[in-house]
């Protein structure tokens, strides 16, 4: 089944529990939902940055592969489900993660490195740029990056078409 999830320094205890909590109720809702599907998969659960974290991985993850989706669509629809099913359970809104057969990790490095060109061009420029359209979750990781390396970065647009641009330091 899932991993016991670990408290991370600067969120409180309490606010460590609660989101323990939340993990768990979503554990249950997707181990559900995959038994349904008829799918073999294991819950790990975690607490990163302030949020409940959940992956489903699986020995052979080509079983799973279909419920990323294209673009990891089926994944954030996926995940916005399970949010909700949390939501219902425990009366609270939640900003869990999902991530399945490491997808979401594996996109992080690749906006990881997105950004770090971007962030080149416009140094060597000293242009603004603008990004290609991302979800949220792919905003949220361009912006850390960017602001890590002291650039600007800001959202653009309305979804399905919201897009960064970075600008140099002010």
């Amino acid at each position: 089944m899932g991993s016991t999830p670990k408290a991370e320094g600067s969120v409180s205890r309490s606010r460590v529990t609660m989101l323990e909590e939340e993990g768990e109720v979503a554990a249950d809702y997707l181990e559900e939902f995959l038994d349904i599907a008829d799918l073999d998969g294991d819950i790990e659960i975690d607490v990163e940055h302030g949020r409940a974290a959940l992956a489903i991985v699986a020995d052979d993850n080509s079983a799973i592969n279909h419920l990323v989706g294209r673009d990891g669509s089926t994944l954030e629809a996926l995940q916005e489900l399970t949010r909700l099913a949390v939501q219902a359970k425990t009366g609270e809104r939640s900003r869990l993660m999902l991530d399945i057969a490491g997808f979401r990790a594996q996109r992080k490095v690749e906006l990881g490195q997105l950004a770090k060109d971007a962030i080149a061009k416009v140094e060597a420029s000293g242009e603004p740029l603008k990004l290609d359209p991302l979800n949220a979750f792919e905003r949220k990781v361009v912006h850390d990056v960017v602001t890590a390396a002291g650039l600007i970065s800001e959202s653009h647009g309305v979804d399905p078409n919201r897009y960064i641009e970075i600008t140099p330091a002010k």
